[in-house]
């Protein structure tokens, strides 16, 4: 086997619905398991239901060139993100298209556009609408004045998977934050309130990370790095993470080998055992 045949080809592939998103993911890992050795980068944005939303979605998209998938009913919507793709010539698909063009044909009827249209409306659904909401407002240490509401609060590193996890535990249900640690920035006094809700620690090895995060600069050609893949660097910023995570008794899991699923279910029996369940 030579060289390239053994090295992943890593891609951003971003996912645009205006609801869960779930048939978006779907498709999107059924398509990458018809090739070898590629790894997707998921951009996730779910429930995009306004335009103020898809500016925010079309500013992550213009940083993080790639693949767009989208699943979109409003037609303004579409048109906004559509142009926008083919301004920065970025791929942009709408990944129901054919299927639901030839079935109105079919039927002779046309589509009526309605979000979510396929859903169940019952109270398990609205749970965990609630919760997408939630994580898409509280990533990434947003609105921490509310972080008192929250499920659980996932507290890590840049690139230990915290806003893909807090997704998925959405998915389940359970509204999660997440906080980001970064050197020499303090953390929001909300996390360590009286009474807070469960913090869960996301801890990652140095080296697994700095190949993570080399990875991801090569995926968004971005050839400034500093600190950010520096190994000793990256080692001291491992470190403070981990006495921070001891010194408030915070419990943790190592995301180094995990996958988003396996985190996620790690961090439900965490939550589990904190309710007595």
């Amino acid at each position: 086997m030579t060289m390239r045949q053994r090295l992943a080809t890593y891609f951003n592939v971003h996912l645009v619905s205006d609801s869960t998103g779930e048939t978006l993911a779907g498709v999107m890992r059924a398509t990458c398991a018809q090739f070898d050795n590629i790894m997707p980068i998921e951009h996730s944005y779910f429930l995009v239901r306004s335009v103020r939303q898809l500016e925010r979605v079309l500013e992550e998209i213009a940083g993080a060139p790639g693949v767009v998938m989208f699943t979109l009913s409003n037609l303004e919507h579409r048109a906004i993100l559509e142009e926008h793709c083919a301004k920065i010539s970025m791929p942009c698909v709408a990944v129901l298209d054919p299927v639901l063009d030839i079935t109105s044909r079919y039927l002779g009827q046309e589509l009526n556009h309605r979000v979510g249209a396929a859903r169940k409306l019952n109270a398990e659904y609205f749970k965990r609408i609630d919760a997408l909401d939630f994580a898409m407002d509280h990533d990434d240490g947003q609105q921490v004045i509310e972080l008192s509401t929250a499920d659980v609060i996932l507290v890590g590193v840049s690139r230990t998977s915290k806003t893909p996890t807090s997704v998925y535990l959405a998915h389940r249900g359970v509204k999660a934050a997440n906080v980001p640690l970064v050197p020499n920035v303090p953390l929001p006094p909300e996390l360590f309130a009286k009474n807070h809700p469960p913090v869960v620690g996301l801890t990652i090895s140095a080296d697994r990370l700095v190949h993570i995060r080399r990875n991801r600069l090569v995926a968004m050609k971005e050839t400034r790095a500093g600190d950010y893949t520096e190994e000793e660097a990256v080692r001291r910023e491992v470190m403070d993470a981990q006495r921070l995570f001891e010194r408030e008794g915070w419990p943790t899991i190592d995301v180094s080998r995990r996958s988003i699923e396996e985190t996620a279910a790690a961090v439900l029996n965490l939550l589990a055992e904190h309710r007595g369940v």
